[in-house]
C-alpha cells in the first residue's frame, strides 16, 4: 500500500501569493510548505469535529480525543477554550464512583 498519494489542486492567485509569502518566510518548498498547512488544518478540523460531538452527547470525552489524535489533557484544554459544557452527569458520576469503590475493595 502507498504511503503518499498525489493530490492536485486549482488555487486562486491570493492563496498562490501567500503560499509563496509563507514558503519565503519557512525557507521550504512548495509541496513541504502545503503538507504542513494542510496537516494542521487537519488537525485544528477534528479538534473542532470530535470536540463539537463530545459537545451535543454523541461521544465521551476520552473518544473525541481519540478521533482527534490527541491526549485526553489536550482535549480537556480544547473543549475549555471552546466554552463547551462538560457532558457529565449524575448516573456518571454514581458509575465512576462505583467503579472507585471495586477498585478499592479489590486492593
Amino acid at each position: 500500500m502507498k504511503k503518499e498519494q498525489m493530490v492536485g489542486t486549482r488555487l486562486p492567485d491570493t492563496v498562490v501569493r501567500d503560499l509563496e509569502a509563507i514558503e519565503e518566510v519557512e525557507q521550504s518548498d512548495r509541496s513541504t510548505t502545503v503538507r504542513k498547512l494542510l496537516s494542521r488544518a487537519i488537525q485544528d478540523w477534528k479538534l473542532d469535529h470530535y470536540s463539537r460531538l463530545y459537545g451535543n452527547g454523541k461521544l465521551t470525552l476520552a473518544r473525541a480525543a481519540r478521533g482527534a489524535g490527541v491526549s485526553l489533557w489536550e482535549m480537556m484544554d480544547y473543549v475549555k477554550t471552546k466554552k463547551i459544557t462538560a457532558q457529565y452527569d449524575l448516573e456518571d458520576l454514581q458509575r465512576d464512583l462505583q467503579t472507585i469503590a471495586q477498585v478499592k475493595g479489590g486492593s
